[in-house]
Parts: C-alpha cells; structure tokens; sequence
C-alpha cells in the first residue's frame, strides 16, 4: 500500500462533504479504508458485518472491495449519521439496520461472518466475546481507534489498553 496514492473509493467525497456538514467528527482514516477494501476482496463472496456504520464512509471501502455476490450488514443506533449512508447505498446485498449494535449481536441467529469491522462500543468493548463468536473460521475481526484520540472520554485509555 502506498499512503501517498490511496484512490478513494466511489462515493467518498460526497459523504465526507456531507458528514462535515452535520459534523460528524468519528471517520476512520484513509489507510484503515483502504485496508478495509483489500481485506473485503479477500472474501469473495463474503458476508461482512460492519459495527458502527456512522455516516457510511467506511462502507463505501467496504462495498468497494467485495465480489457481486458478498453481502454486508452495517449497525449504527444514530439514524442522524445512518440517513447519510442510505442516500449511496440502495443496493440490495447491502443492509443498514438501525439499532442497538450490542442488543443486535445478542440476538442475531443468522449465518456467521467471514470479516466483523468493530468500530463501535459494542463488538470492542461490551459483548466482545459474543461478536467473535460471530466469526467464522478462518474470519477476520478488525478494530479500529486504539490510537489516542482529541474525541475520546476521560479514561477511555484504560478500556483500549484492557483491550489490546
């Protein structure tokens, strides 16, 4: 991968420009997307949850590097941030489900994932366990947000560390 020629993926700048307007301040940077992508190829025909879809940037790598037959599930509680991503992502093997992450993971009984992206609370840091029992062999399981942040709460530091 080479930091200084990352291509954005379709979508991208719109939602940013419109993830800045409502200042939305939780994006993942470019080079975590652009693994994301590579590791969304790498499953073809996969099914990928996403924990915390905020305004759908991360989606769009997501979506960006699966096969026509892969699907993704992507869980945010803030229909605010959530209505961002539905206005790019109308497509039927792409489902944005507006919930509670960690009461969706307690009661999914569906087919098990080939990658889970955490990058919310539920999934890293409340029923952990539970999300990586949601992985099937040989599945992937990426965090994002271990590195300090200006947005984290007081003594947040402590729960990345348990973590890690």
């Amino acid at each position: 991968m080479n930091d200084n020629s990352i291509v954005l993926p379709k979508f991208y700048s719109e939602i940013k420009s419109d993830s800045e307007k409502i200042a939305f301040s939780m994006p993942s940077d470019l080079q975590t997307g652009s693994f994301l992508r590579t590791l969304s190829a790498t499953k073809k025909d996969g099914h990928f949850l996403e924990l915390g879809t905020g305004t759908g940037l991360s989606l769009t790598w997501m979506s960006e590097g699966m096969s026509e037959n892969s699907n993704l599930i992507s869980i945010d509680n803030s229909s605010e941030y959530q209505n961002i991503a539905k206005k790019y992502f109308q497509k039927p093997n792409i489902s944005l489900v507006c919930e509670d992450a960690e009461k969706w993971i307690l009661n999914y009984k569906g087919k098990k994932f080939d990658l889970i992206f955490a990058d919310a609370w539920p999934g890293k840091y409340a029923v952990l366990e539970e999300t990586l029992q949601l992985l099937n062999p040989g599945g992937i399981y990426l965090i994002d947000d271990m590195l300090p942040q200006k947005n984290w709460p007081a003594n947040h530091d402590k729960n990345v560390e348990k973590l890690v």
